[in-house]
């Protein structure tokens, strides 16, 4: 009986165990159950939370201001944004400009930005701190962008050559580290000019790579703006930038909505992203992205910079790379350096032989671009084809009423109302401070563009300037005699505007002038020193000298071609070849170049010239591409000091006329002195005789300055009380306005 006891007792124990064990298990398992559907609960809320956001963002048209609980506003004239979570913060633009141009995009970026409701700064960056502040964009959820110019020699401007010289140290300092601007978006649009091949868009490629060292992430393909017309993608630096600027806004409202899609950096240059892997939603035309934008993907996604992308291929995607390893790493990367300067000069080779052909098939872009054109007939010019043009001149209008004629009938005895204003050529090879069309026209160092035939650039320009002349018929003032004769062109001052020489054609358009019995005065800008050599003879051949040394010319001009001093050089002693008259055009800017009496007298006996006319700046007013103002205007008396102390140090040159109205001296060659009387006018009758023997001679037969000279009337003379103007004319003045005494 206790043996059967005994066994119950361990039966029941043994079952009370187990009953136990499971009650345990039971338990810890309903805790797990209970816990997992929690956390299932929670997981389906929050995301039904965030598909109301994504949806409430997608009815916005991806702007995050327009979600409730933000508020805009404009403080300073800054749109700001209040909100609790922002994937772009704001913009901050960083701009680098020598002649405006870069600021002018940047405040044109930023009304752009602003009226997405995002805050925006723009920040010159001569004004700003990087050392300080630079840092600080890596957490502010701000996206950078970077509008810098590449000046001359591949040089920043001068207000950002301190932050990239900050950024240069930075980038190369093992104390700053890879990942010191780790987390900072930014973008870069260049301004440059491919004329200079050796440093196009230097600053701006150099600023996207010295920001990826230090661990910036580019939202966007750098751009690279074009000055240069000819070579632009989109005909200009401004349309160039107008496409940049729709596509960083598409960008920047992507990156507004959330859709950060980085490159994977397992492809060349980290363009990973190909317009055949779009995704449904960057695809959808509800997300505003279109058809034309997707087959550019590649530009609108991050990408890495070509160094960046050369590493990645070189060892991989680890961030660890063995010493060891180095060596070889080192030598991949110089190897798909020296591959990709390869293939781009392949490139470039092919580019030329194909524009050589098309040069060939007589398929060049034209000079003038349909924004060019709008800008240019604004200012009252006659567009005559594709690349000349004329224009009506104030000294033109002004002898048509007898006021006055310009400087050129005081010098050279010139009817200002028979003169016809005209160019070939308006595109340049520099950019001078005091170029008084504000550089609306294109530049370049060669002609590669269409080309009109002279023939009918002179017909046309014929017609409009009559055409022009027809509509003073009836105008109160105008004289009736000088009318009629000026609906005949006697003269063309080929100085519109440009460079004439650079026309392929400028000898035959010459003597077409001629062949109508029309003066020639070519003026050029002494850097096309074989043109000059090749030209047939004209009536007057000038030659602008802005400047008489390398730094100032190159400060003052602002010339395209690198080596523009040796060319201008010897441009002057081409002039000194010339066997007709010649001209040096001193043009007098205030604080820029009246100090330097010597070199110019050094650049006279280079030279040559017959006579040099020195001219003090005409204010054209505000510009952009220009930094001058009425402080720069020399007064008439400042310019005749300046003459008298240049023509003592020439002995050879004395002064000989004035026209103090166009704040203006004449300087001549003591040849064209003859018994004590100055001939500096021009017989042109006897111009168009012997410029005849000589076409006809093959020109076998020559002629020189000398032998189509005319004296000098007493009123043109300097010292005359008349000081340059014709007294058969009546010197008109504004009412209630003081003596004009600085010229036109």
């Amino acid at each position: 009986m206790a043996a059967d006891l005994d066994v119950s007792m361990d039966t029941w124990n043994f079952y009370t165990s187990l009953v136990s064990l499971w009650l345990h298990r039971f338990y810890i398992y309903s805790v797990v159950a209970v816990g997992i559907s929690v956390w299932i609960i929670v997981q389906f809320l929050t995301t039904k939370t965030r598909k109301k956001a994504s949806e409430d963002r997608s009815k916005s048209n991806g702007n995050p201001a327009s979600s409730e609980g933000t508020e805009d506003k404009l403080v300073n004239g800054s749109a700001t944004l209040e909100a609790k979570e922002l994937c772009v913060a704001g913009v901050k633009i960083f701009y680098g400009s020598q002649t405006g141009t870069a600021k002018r995009f940047a405040k044109g970026l930023a009304e752009a930005v602003i009226s997405l409701c995002l805050p925006v700064e723009v920040i010159s960056m001569g004004d700003y701190d990087p050392d300080d502040c630079l840092a600080e964009e890596t957490t502010s959820r701000n996206v950078c962008v970077f509008l810098v110019a590449t000046y001359t020699d591949g040089q920043p401007t001068e207000s950002a050559a301190w932050f990239c010289k900050w950024l240069q140290e930075a980038a190369h300092d093992f104390r700053f580290g890879k990942t010191h601007l780790k987390g900072l978006r930014y973008a870069v649009f260049g301004l440059g000019n491919s004329v200079y091949v050796d440093h196009y868009n230097t600053v701006g490629r150099n600023i996207d790579r010295w920001l990826w060292m230090l661990g910036a992430s580019r939202i966007m393909t750098r751009v690279e703006g074009d000055c240069n017309v000819a070579q632009s993608k989109h005909g200009s630096i401004e349309a160039d930038f107008e496409a940049w600027k729709t596509k960083f806004l598409n960008r920047l409202q992507a990156l507004c909505r959330g859709e950060k899609k980085p490159c994977s950096g397992k492809c060349k240059k980290g363009k990973c992203k190909s317009p055949g892997k779009q995704s449904k939603e960057s695809s959808d035309p509800e997300h505003g992205v279109s058809e034309y934008e997707n087959t550019e993907a590649e530009e609108l996604f991050e990408t890495s910079s070509e160094e960046e992308a050369d590493a990645e291929e070189a060892g991989g995607t680890n961030s660890v790379i063995d010493v060891e390893d180095l060596g070889n790493i080192m030598s991949h990367m110089k190897k798909a350096k020296r591959d990709r300067e390869l293939e781009d000069r392949d490139v470039g080779k092919n580019l030329a032989q194909e524009n050589t052909g098309r040069k060939e098939e007589s398929e060049r872009r034209e000079m003038i671009t349909p924004a060019l054109r709008e800008a240019l007939t604004k200012q009252g010019y006659k567009l005559i084809g594709s690349h000349s043009g004329v224009k009506l001149c104030r000294w033109t209008k002004s002898m048509l009423r007898g006021r006055g004629g310009c400087y050129k009938h005081t010098f050279y005895g010139i009817e200002s109302h028979r003169c016809m204003e005209a160019t070939p050529s308006l595109a340049c090879a520099n950019k001078c401070v005091f170029c008084w069309r504000h550089h609306t026209n294109p530049v370049g160092t060669e002609w590669r563009w269409k080309m009109d035939q002279p023939e009918m650039i002179l017909q046309e320009a014929l017609e409009n300037h009559r055409n022009m002349i027809k509509q003073f018929k009836g105008v109160s003032g105008v004289r009736a005699d000088r009318l009629a004769e000026a609906m005949t062109a006697k003269h063309c001052a080929l100085s519109l505007v440009g460079e004439p020489i650079m026309y392929p054609e400028i000898n035959r358009f010459v003597k077409l002038l001629h062949q109508h019995g029309i003066s020639s005065f070519l003026v050029t800008n002494a850097q096309f020193p074989d043109e000059i050599r090749n030209l047939e003879p004209v009536t007057q051949l000038y030659v602008s000298v802005d400047a008489s040394t390398k730094e100032s010319l190159k400060r003052i001009d602002r010339p395209l071609f690198r080596d523009f001093w040796q060319r201008f050089l010897d441009s002057l002693k081409a002039l000194s070849e010339k066997q007709q008259r010649t001209v040096y055009r001193l043009t007098l800017v205030k604080a820029w170049n009246v100090d330097e009496l010597k070199a110019y007298a050094d650049l006279i006996s280079l030279g040559k010239p017959d006579f040099i006319e020195v001219k003090g700046v005409t204010y054209c007013g505000e510009s952009s591409a220009s930094n001058l103002t009425m402080a720069n205007v020399p007064w008439h008396e400042e310019v005749v000091r300046f003459v008298q102390d240049l023509a003592d140090l020439v002995p050879d040159y004395e002064i000989a006329c004035e026209h103090q109205h166009s704040n203006c001296l004449l300087i001549a060659h003591k040849k064209f002195k003859v018994d004590g009387d100055w001939f500096t006018w021009i017989d042109y009758g006897r111009f168009q005789e012997l410029v005849r023997e000589h076409e006809r001679s093959g020109g076998a037969e020559t002629f020189t300055a000398a032998d189509y000279t005319a004296r000098t009337p007493e009123w043109a003379l300097f010292g005359s009380r008349e000081r340059g103007f014709d007294p058969l004319d009546v010197r008109y003045q504004r009412k209630n306005k003081a003596r004009d005494i600085l010229g036109c």
